[in-house]
């Protein structure tokens, strides 16, 4: 599997990186059931800060997010168990946990996806310092036209109030001839 595909299963949750337990063990060619046994059986392994279960708002967020393939979300998961999600190093720790060869070799595809994503965002931070500029100068720019817009309403106004309708200059077509009563135009 290339790097792309595995950075389209890391989200962020609570600030953290994360992968979801049902990915995880679709990338390590085991069952869910027998990836959390096995974390189960080294929980001491797996601090808070390695792994965590979601909330229901997390989990709906990520679920109905189009970044989640729903051919990917396990079809027995009826909702009794929130899924697991497990950070870079929580990520690291399952290779230790699992110790099959084709778990090492994918836990290693995995942690160079993670560093991947970790360069492009060193890479692209002058992106995102563009695009705070912008954001910055967009607002500027909104506060500068509501202010044009209250003037031009004011101007507005202040034209209506020196007018009155009786004393304005009419406009519109002038006809030399009036129109005689039960005349047909025509």
């Amino acid at each position: 599997m290339n790097l792309t595909n595995i950075q389209q299963k890391i989200y962020e949750v609570r600030g953290a990186k994360v992968m979801l337990d049902f990915d995880l063990a679709i990338l390590y060619d085991v069952e869910t059931r027998v990836l959390n046994q096995s974390i189960k059986r080294n929980i001491d392994s797996f601090p808070i800060d390695f792994m965590f279960r979601l909330t229901q708002e997390e989990w709906q967020e990520i679920s109905s997010s189009q970044i989640v393939m729903m051919d990917t979300v396990p079809k027995n998961r009826s909702g009794k168990y929130l899924p697991f999600v497990f950070t870079e190093h929580g990520v690291t720790m399952l290779a230790s946990v699992l110790k099959s060869p084709t778990a090492r070799k994918m836990n290693i595809a995995i942690v160079r996806a993670f560093i991947g994503l970790k360069k492009w965002a060193v890479d692209h931070s002058d992106i995102i310092e563009q695009l705070e500029g912008l954001k910055q100068r967009i607002e500027e720019h909104d506060i500068q036209l509501n202010q044009i817009y209250d003037a031009i309403e004011n101007l507005l106004d202040q034209k209506v109030e020196q007018k009155t309708w009786e004393n304005r200059e009419r406009i519109g077509f002038r006809n030399p001839e009036p129109i005689k009563k039960g005349m047909k135009m025509g």
